[in-house]
């Protein structure tokens, strides 16, 4: 049976209300799949209305990713 379990909410920016909820999924997929943290927004703050799922596999490489193009995002606005 899958558990949600929050680890995180941050602010959305641009938003008055809006969150980023951050949450650790058990057996997301069925009996004995892996867990994958789930990222989702709220912008209302409460009813999550879009979502992702990330196996912990490949979260090293989206983070290393997701820095890179901050970095180029970054550069670009300077």
């Amino acid at each position: 049976m899958s558990t949600t379990t929050q680890i995180a909410t941050l602010e959305l920016s641009g938003t008055k209300k809006g969150k980023i909820i951050i949450s650790n999924i058990t057996e997301p997929y069925g009996k004995k799949t892996e867990d994958v943290v789930s990222i989702g927004i709220a912008l209302n703050g409460k009813d999550i209305e879009w979502k992702s799922h990330i196996p912990y596999a490949n979260l090293d490489s989206v983070i290393e990713v997701l820095q890179k193009v901050n970095e180029e995002k970054k550069a670009q606005d300077a």
